[in-house]
């Protein structure tokens, strides 16, 4: 059962902007003009083979191809389930489990190793990697059940995705360096769209091609700190030291949530409202990111101007129910309750790659009448994030944000839209 929505023509304008800020910023961080740029004007004296892991990982390839056509000798793809938008010449693609690795991530990863034989000091790896790598680029040193296990562990504890990598890395054939490690004697031209906060090419999907900074100490400390399980095999594996030097690696940056924020701060401007970027490191709970931001909202609500605050970074959802939902769409609801009967305010959170969570929802969308159209339906804000149950409930007051694939990964992005209250 749902309610209209939206229930005052304020909130449909407002919706009209979020939909329009949302599509165009989507838009200018499109993996394809990034790609293009970082191979203007590149030559590749030997043989290039193609290896693109990730969320963003067709949409680079299929640039790439483009930019460099029969240059590239043969190539492959691995990407999440329902990103591959068709083919790409002399290159063979994989879709596979995200955030848990699943058969076909190694499927994946495997066929992509099995074009590393016979290399030359001539030949180049272009590697093109995005968010959603740790994933779908991986073939374990343990079996494949215990590594799921623990990525399962470290999700539902809530640890953070840098802290998430520090023990894959560990566990991992191709991570933290070691793909490269690989790829020797050739070279490794790295071209990387960052979903890690501050853009750390150590983190960003684990790593592949990029000298670990990350410790020993470190991934055991983490282990302890969240009370892993993990068999003697695993514990062992975090003993083992990542690589600290590659020579033969050159790694390019292309595209960051700042770009994003930047992107939504113009729209938001064209569109009259007078945009401040909050942070571009949003790093906590998922819900106490959102309370921050009604908060906000509550503070400005008697705005004369129309305003509009961003954040962009990734929180993070400790479970503790059995619901469905995301940390996009968990901040959404969380916001609702603060915002709760102010007619001129409009929230939003969503991931720049279209999937948040294990849902086909991008993230969620509230205003200040969501609170009571979900009460109307029997359910509480408190309820629903009790049982982690976002989904559903926005669902019930139209407040999923539905994208598809977008083909690009460059983070999470949550706005508040605020107008003069004109019922005042």
């Amino acid at each position: 059962m749902s309610a209209p929505f939206p229930n005052t023509h304020l909130q449909q304008a407002m919706r009209a902007d979020a939909r329009q800020i949302i599509e165009s910023s989507i838009q200018a961080v499109l993996p394809d003009q990034a790609v293009r740029r970082a191979l203007q004007n590149r030559t590749f004296p030997g043989r290039v083979l193609l290896i693109a892991a990730g969320k963003a990982a067709w949409r680079m390839a299929d640039a790439a191809s483009q930019c460099l056509g029969k240059q590239i000798t043969a190539g492959v793809v691995v990407t999440k389930y329902g990103h591959v938008q068709g083919p790409i010449s002399n290159v063979t693609c994989y879709e596979g489990g995200h955030p848990v690795p699943d058969q076909n991530s190694f499927l994946g990863t495997r066929a992509a190793l099995a074009l590393l034989r016979d290399l030359t000091e001539q030949d180049t790896i272009l590697f093109l990697l995005s968010g959603g790598g740790s994933a779908l680029f991986e073939l374990p040193l343990i079996p494949s059940d215990q590594l799921q296990d623990i990525t399962n562990q470290l999700l539902a504890c809530g640890a953070d995705i840098v802290e998430i990598n520090i023990i894959r890395k560990r566990l991992s054939q191709v991570k933290g360096g070691r793909f490269a490690q690989l790829c020797a004697p050739a070279r490794v031209f790295s071209v990387v769209l960052s979903d890690i906060l501050g853009d750390p090419l150590d983190m960003i999907a684990s790593g592949p091609a990029c000298p670990d900074r990350s410790t020993c100490q470190e991934a055991r400390e983490i282990a302890a700190r969240y009370h892993l399980c993990l068999s003697g095999e695993a514990r062992q594996l975090l003993d083992r030291e990542t690589p600290k030097a590659l020579e033969n690696v050159e790694s390019h940056v292309v595209g960051s949530v700042r770009e994003l924020c930047t992107a939504a701060s113009s729209v938001c401007r064209s569109l009259g409202y007078q945009p401040l970027l909050l942070t571009d490191l949003l790093c906590c709970q998922a819900r106490e990111a959102g309370s921050f931001l009604a908060s906000v909202a509550r503070s400005h609500s008697d705005t004369a101007v129309p305003l509009a605050f961003l954040a962009g970074g990734e929180t993070v959802v400790r479970l503790t129910g059995s619901g469905m939902g995301g940390r996009n769409q968990e901040l959404a609801l969380a916001a609702a309750h603060g915002i709760a009967g102010l007619p001129n305010v409009l929230i939003f959170s969503l991931g720049s790659d279209g999937t948040d969570g294990p849902t086909d929802a991008a993230g969620g969308i509230v205003d200040g009448s969501t609170a009571g159209r979900l009460a109307e339906t029997g359910l509480s804000i408190r309820q629903a994030l009790d049982n982690n149950d976002a989904y559903h409930a926005l669902e019930r007051t139209d407040g999923l944000i539905i994208t598809g694939p977008t083909g690009t990964n460059v983070n999470d992005m949550s706005v508040v839209l605020i107008r003069p209250n004109c019922t005042q």
